[in-house]
């Protein structure tokens, strides 16, 4: 029971929105988003795709590190397992629709071999052997010339549905949203089953989880998967939006972008990896606006602030650890618990 929303039955807890007012939410949510392309710009369809490949990126690393406790640093070299299947199934002539699942499948078979060292070290170590792997995977990004195409990447077919030509941003744009809708709920529907209980069990402590039951190698490398399936879609629909892959795309840089995301967002919270993802992404479009108009007096900003990207995502995820270490998620929920009880006092 949440402050200010009290149930009657286990069927009424276990509903996916909690309230009326959550569900009349979420239609007017969606019902935006689909008249979303109707009135914005191309420049804000971009940035609301990015967005949704974003959001499905950092859903399935809270995955992994949020709500299993895992620790990973892969998470950009999943991205590009799935970008460049998605590439290579794509030339074959694979229908887009089946293109989608079989990059998720390939990125989770890697994942899962990745998280291996997660049955013997965790924490730090963890982190470092996800490391490793990156590196390892960029590295044959790099050189595996005859399917990703080296330094120079390669190309990605455009998409289409049934012959139905699905290029271009505006068009595109559904197809994201859909799947990060679609992920949004499954990912919400894992935690109500006793897969994600498990998850939660083993991240809140492992040996009391096995003690109980829950097998620690199948909760791991399930974790792993199934955040590197994530990852592995969301790379996918980058290489259909872009057109192309290039190795530079799946840099250490976007895989601390993904946990910073999750842990300004809320770790273990899915409300948390959509909040985190919108808001890390605005960050440098927000820089570079803030540069722009800083030019009109100052001719070298843009040699100044630009570059000063990392220092404010590194910012970011201190200020948030130290002033609000469960994120936006809390900070909603706060908002939330008010206006359930308004207009009494909540405490």
């Amino acid at each position: 029971m949440r402050s200010g929303v009290f149930f009657q039955n286990y069927a009424a807890e276990e509903q996916l929105w909690d309230s009326p007012a959550a569900r009349y939410w979420m239609v007017a949510f969606v019902a935006i988003l689909a008249l979303f392309p109707l009135v914005a710009s191309d420049y804000l369809i971009a940035i609301a795709c990015i967005i949704g490949i974003h959001v499905i990126a950092t859903l399935g690393l809270n995955i992994t590190t949020g709500n299993t406790g895992l620790i990973s640093l892969a998470h950009a070299a999943f991205l590009g397992v799935g970008a460049y299947s998605a590439a290579w199934l794509s030339k074959q002539g694979v229908p887009f629709y089946l293109v989608l699942p079989l990059a998720g499948l390939t990125a989770a078979a890697t994942g899962i071999v990745t998280g291996l060292p997660s049955l013997r070290v965790k924490g730090l170590y963890l982190a470092i052997a996800t490391l490793a792997a990156h590196f390892v995977l960029t590295f044959i990004f790099r050189e595996w010339r005859a399917v990703t195409g080296g330094f120079g990447g390669t190309n990605v077919v455009s998409p289409s549905l049934f012959g139905f030509d699905l290029g271009g941003d505006r068009r595109i744009y559904y197809i994201i949203m859909i799947c990060a809708l679609v992920v949004g709920i499954a990912t919400r529907n894992l935690f109500r089953t006793h897969i994600g209980r498990a998850l939660i069990a083993v991240r809140d402590r492992d040996i009391s989880a096995a003690v109980i039951g829950v097998n620690l190698l199948k909760a791991k490398l399930t974790a792993f998967a199934l955040g590197a399936f994530y990852a592995g879609i969301a790379g996918a629909l980058l290489g259909y939006y872009y057109g192309a892959v290039n190795p530079e795309y799946f840099s250490l840089t976007l895989a601390i972008f993904y946990l910073a995301a999750t842990i300004v967002g809320g770790l273990g919270r899915i409300l948390g990896s959509v909040l985190g993802a919108t808001f890390m992404a605005f960050v440098p479009e927000a820089l570079r606006l803030g540069t722009h108009v800083l030019s009109q007096w100052v001719p070298s900003a843009a040699k100044i602030v630009l570059p000063m990207g990392q220092v404010v995502f590194g910012a970011l995820i201190i200020l948030f650890l130290v002033c609000e270490p469960h994120g936006l998620a809390e900070i909603w929920a706060r908002v939330r618990r008010f206006f359930h009880l308004w207009p009494f006092k909540t405490s």
